[in-house]
């Protein structure tokens, strides 16, 4: 059965003194842990980042673990609470409400198991140190592969031989690529539904991504040299080769789109980029500057115009000339990373706004914006290549000083440096980025917030007394919990434009505005409407925003107070039946289950009533209804003479689906069993409509649709009568009337005339709406035969 949470534990009735030795190891070790938050027993802040507790859970493993340490009795236990808290703590649904609740909001059985110490020292991560492999995971993915970058991605599984095989030549092949394509690598044991998303079903698994195209999988032999080759033809880039006939034409018409010119002049002395690194920095320098090269040796006069004798390689930035010093840059190395570097660093900064141009410029155009604190950070040259990647988006980028300009920066309570985007509706429309300060994070940011519909607040526009609807996402930006979601509102934003308001506030900025709402954790997202407050919990995902909008506008769940469960409940009208949830707001099972309440809920819509019971509110009423757990799911049957009578459901799993299938079993049945005497006379040879269901009772998928048969039963109630036929009980029936496949619907409709065994028509689909439509469509579609028929055949 599912767990919950006991309001206090029994006694035992004898304690054995051969186990006292070992229940005093766990007391202690239980003395040891309490007091000691997860963080604490990681050793990391409550800003660390997933990887920053993955690396430290690491360190921890291999000193703590039992088979380290064989001499040590409460080694297990130590370890144990270790590892529930670095499983909770990677988790980002778990780590909110651990931030928010406790131990006590969480569900007992995480981290009830651990691996081996081999595990933790060889197959923990395996790229998780490497600076030029960037390990992607399910919040980051898509980010990533969208970005405009070419991406060569390694799906693998910690257990995997053949993974651990090729990681020393990956490494080896990411140090040669690093900067020309971005490197990457997926932990498939850790991200199972993203790599069962994408079509992995072996390991490892490499894949180039390009933006809007199908990835490309690699099936060569898994060594460097054809790892290289294979990446390389994906970076299609051209390179000019430049003679008398066109050097002057090219150079003046990338000069007037503001681009450059890195050209390799080639010689029988000298030095000469030879044509891969030509194509690596043309992939490098996409959309900043052009790439190209020049034969000397048979364009000599030319190659003399540009006062060049022998090999060599230069940068021409827009409107530079030989005959203005300095302002062409001849480069000494032939290594394709020190020439990025040189060029991207005698790039134009971008473009600086002041408080003077900051309101025209961003009044009717769409700007990614820089606020720096005068000294530059390490990201500051790659933001150079922002404008080549957003270019198509008709996203400009421009930077602010703040320490020049700190009135504006502080006005719009912009602290620190950070990426804005600003929408093309003037100053105050803007959001932040608090992702990661990475090129291909920052790009996906800048595409999706310009669509989307998120507003950055701050006492001047918070809606505290605004009348439309706002949702509201209090968060803190070290919070990864609250970074995961960010993304999930400006879906969610985009599918409710028009109809609801989107938000954020950061409350390390605006402690005030958040202490007023009573905010205790990140993210709490609350929903305004009006005088009325409501408070989100569910998962944080754009559906279960939408899901949750949608049963705040229409409820499908009813909150009862002792004094409506008194009347609505216990007072039901005879046939009546009510399913009713009592939760504690800080109980972990009760959170996992009030989105699954909620869309179970809209499932038994008109057929069961559908209420939840406070039980931190109304404690007292609920124990006088002797609940002793939580949550406690209760159905109240339709017998109006016993108010008090109720079963509960002691099922394992508390999904939308399974919650109704044992509800609706509560339901009369609305369909008859057919014998074969039956099916002969009332189908075959009666004058009604029939929808039959022919199962077989081992049948799992049989079992799964009898519900949903109840329910379109009950739809097509005076119109067509339902009946299922048991195909192991009458399995000649069955036979004869062509089934093979089980559960199979048929639709028999009467035409006036005895029906034969194979008439009915079947109907591909086990959805109770869908099979309801096709029945009424099809007799829809009869009705002019049926009026034609004489009336003694009808």
């Amino acid at each position: 059965m599912a767990h919950r949470v006991a309001l206090r534990a029994q006694r035992p009735r004898s304690v054995w003194l051969t186990v006292l030795p070992m229940l005093l190891t766990v007391l202690l070790v239980a003395v040891w842990a309490e007091g000691q938050d997860y963080y604490e027993l990681l050793g990391v802040s409550r800003e660390a980042t997933t990887k920053e507790i993955r690396r430290a859970f690491k360190q921890l493993a291999l000193t703590m673990h039992p088979d380290k340490n064989p001499g040590d009795p409460s080694a297990h236990e130590k370890f144990l609470q270790v590892n529930r808290a670095y499983e909770v703590l990677k988790d980002e649904d778990l780590r909110k409400k651990y931030d928010k609740y406790g131990e006590k909001g969480l569900d007992e059985q995480q981290g009830g198991r651990y691996e081996s110490w081999n595990y933790y020292r060889y197959d923990f991560g395996i790229y998780d140190d490497d600076l030029e492999i960037i390990t992607l995971d399910s919040g980051d993915f898509e980010a990533a592969v969208n970005s405009g970058e070419i991406w060569f991605i390694n799906f693998y599984f910690p257990r995997c031989s053949h993974c651990h095989q090729l990681a020393p030549t990956w490494r080896e092949f990411a140090k040669e690529m690093d900067g020309v394509i971005r490197i990457g690598a997926v932990n498939c044991g850790d991200n199972n539904h993203l790599c069962r998303r994408k079509g992995i079903n072996s390991y490892p698994s490499l894949y180039i991504y390009r933006s809007g195209q199908r990835p490309e999988k690699f099936n060569g032999e898994r060594n460097r040299d054809n790892l290289v080759r294979f990446s390389m033809q994906f970076i299609t880039t051209t390179i000019a080769q430049l003679w008398q006939g066109n050097v002057f034409s090219e150079i003046e018409s990338a000069f007037s789109s503001g681009l450059g010119w890195l050209i390799t002049f080639c010689s029988d002395s000298g030095d000469c980029l030879e044509p891969r690194t030509r194509q690596k920095l043309a992939g490098m320098l996409d959309g900043l500057v052009k790439v190209g090269w020049m034969d000397c040796t048979t364009d000599e006069q030319i190659c003399a115009s540009f006062q060049v004798t022998s090999g060599a390689t230069a940068l021409f930035p827009p409107g530079s000339a030989l005959n203005k010093p300095g302002s062409v840059l001849w480069l000494n190395t032939l290594d394709s990373k020190e020439i990025y570097n040189q060029v991207i660093n005698h790039l134009p900064d971008l473009e600086l706004l002041t408080s003077d141009s900051f309101q025209s410029k961003l009044a009717h155009h769409r700007w990614l914006i820089s606020f720096t604190f005068g000294n530059k950070n390490s990201a500051s040259n790659e933001y150079k290549k922002l404008q080549a990647f957003l270019r198509n988006d008709h996203i400009q980028v421009g930077r602010v000083d703040c320490i020049s300009d700190s009135e504006l920066c502080q006005s719009l309570y912009i602290h620190k440096p950070c990426m804005a985007v600003f929408k093309g509706l003037g100053i105050h429309d803007f959001e932040i980025h608090h992702g990661k300060d990475v090129l291909y994070n920052i790009v996906g940011f800048a595409r999706d917030s310009v669509r989307a519909f998120v507003t950055t607040l701050g006492p001047d526009n918070f809606p505290s007394d605004k009348k439309e609807p706002w949702l509201v996402d209090f968060f803190a930006p070290w919070c990864p919990p609250c970074r995961a979601l960010l993304p999930e509102l400006r879906k969610a934003s985009i599918q409710l434009a028009g109809q609801m308001k989107f938000g954020t506030l950061d409350c390390t900025i605006h402690h005030n505005l958040c202490s007023r709402y009573n905010i205790q954790a990140y993210p709490t997202t609350v929903i305004f409407n009006g005088s009325s407050v409501h408070e989100y919990e569910g998962h944080h995902s754009a559906d279960g925003i939408l899901e949750f909008i949608q049963d705040l506008v229409n409820p499908s769940v009813l909150t009862l107070d002792p004094s409506s469960f008194t009347e609505k409940v216990k007072g039901r009208d005879e046939g009546q039946i009510w399913a009713v949830d009592f939760y504690a707001p800080w109980c972990g099972p009760c959170q996992a289950l009030m989105p699954e309440w909620r869309r179970m809920a809209r499932l038994l819509s008109g057929q069961i009533l559908v209420g939840s019971v406070d039980c931190q509110r109304f404690q007292s009423f609920c124990q006088s209804q002797s609940v002793r757990a939580y949550p406690e799911i209760r159905l109240y049957p339709g017998n109006s003479r016993q108010p008090d009578r109720y079963t509960s459901y002691n099922g394992w799993h508390r999904d939308a689906h399974s919650l109704r299938t044992w509800a609706l079993s509560f339901l009369p049945r609305a369909s008859v069993d057919l014998t074969p005497e039956t099916f002969r006379s009332l189908v075959l040879s009666g004058r009604d409509h029939w929808v039959l269901d022919f199962y077989a009772p081992w049948c799992g998928p049989c079992q799964h649709f009898a519900p949903e048969f109840e329910v379109l039963a009950r739809m097509l109630k005076g119109e067509v009568r339902a009946g299922k036929v048991d195909c192991q009980a009458h399995y000649q029936t069955c036979q004869s009337a062509g089934i093979t496949a089980y559960p199979t619907v048929r639709f028999y409709p009467y035409l006036g005339k005895k029906r034969h065994e194979q008439s009915g028509e079947h109907i591909n689909s086990r959805d109770a709406n869908v099979i309801a439509d096709t029945v009424r469509q099809r007799l829809q579609q009869l009705l002019p035969r049926l009026h034609n028929k004489p009336k003694d055949e009808l």
